[in-house]
């Protein structure tokens, strides 16, 4: 992975601190060029990875790269799904049946289709599951996705439930289907690594909230830092400036100096924002020899 992954809250009106500052974003974005935009300064600042949902609208940005693959040709995408608004609206608007109609694959139409009708009638959450990952992967068709997440909402209600065998449905499915990781987002990282590790999920890629101030950190900062120190995976740092409590070069040296964290995923709206994060990740991480480094 990337050492940093650009986000997309800003574009969707997601702002933890404000909601003055979310609903003003929101109105920005809401011509898709605007998002492009901001996309192609990321883009030549060197940062090539967007971690993204499956926001309906995020298909227009995979139109638009897809309509110039020689710029964009390195170019990777972290899906993370599902976005659950996008089928309540669905259900609203066009029906249960037109609902499943518009998120169905094109390819194997009949399989997904006897696949979900079965699964359904068997409750067979298997079936259901790589139906929906299908589905939401319908947008990226022909783009890099090295990576595929899960969103948060559905792994800490999984967690919640104890319900760990769909962490490993999900692992086979984007791994045997789209030669992919799987990758976890999470609220809770010390209970997400324990059930991964019950499951035999060797070294995953887990993006949890890690930040100086312990903010939105369920489990307690303490585990956290256990949990970097000691256990085996692949951490992505989000909400590294908690929201703007604290400020981009603090945050940034602090993240920098934990061990056992390959990535941080940031939102931005501005040039200067994106550039500053970008040039602290070069000075801070300095064993890379620039943002966008391997590791």
């Amino acid at each position: 992975m990337d050492r940093l992954l650009f986000g997309d809250n800003q574009f969707f009106g997601v702002n933890h601190m404000s909601e003055e500052k979310a609903r003003a974003q929101s109105m920005r974005f809401q011509d898709i060029s605007a998002v492009i935009d901001v996309l192609d300064t990321a883009f030549d600042e060197g940062i090539r990875s967007f971690m993204c949902t499956t926001h309906d609208r995020i298909a227009l940005v995979c139109d638009h790269m897809r309509a110039d693959q020689q710029r964009y040709k390195d170019y990777l995408f972290y899906p993370c799904m599902p976005y659950a608004h996008k089928y309540a609206n669905a259900m609203t608007d066009h029906g249960m049946l037109g609902a499943i109609k518009r998120f169905l694959p094109d390819d194997g139409f009949l399989d997904a289709a006897m696949r979900g009708g079965m699964s359904l009638a068997k409750k067979d959450i298997a079936g259901i599951t790589t139906l929906l990952v299908d589905a939401e992967m319908k947008m990226f068709k022909g783009l890099n996705t090295p990576v595929i997440f899960l969103q948060n909402v559905v792994v800490d209600l999984l967690l919640g439930l104890d319900f760990k065998e769909a962490f490993r449905i999900f692992a086979n499915h984007v791994k045997e289907r789209y030669g992919a990781e799987p990758g976890f987002i999470t609220m809770n990282l010390p209970k997400l690594l324990d059930v991964l590790e019950e499951l035999g999920i060797e070294n995953p890629i887990v993006c949890a909230n890690i930040n100086k101030l312990g903010f939105r950190m369920c489990g307690g900062f303490e585990a956290y830092e256990r949990a970097l120190r000691e256990r085996k995976f692949r951490a992505i740092a989000m909400s590294v400036f908690a929201s703007g409590a604290i400020a981009p070069r603090e945050a940034i040296e602090w993240v920098s100096r934990q061990p056992n964290i390959e990535s941080i995923v940031f939102g931005a709206s501005s040039s200067t924002n994106i550039r500053n994060t970008n040039q602290l990740v070069r000075e801070y991480w300095a064993s890379c020899s620039d943002s966008v480094s391997k590791v």
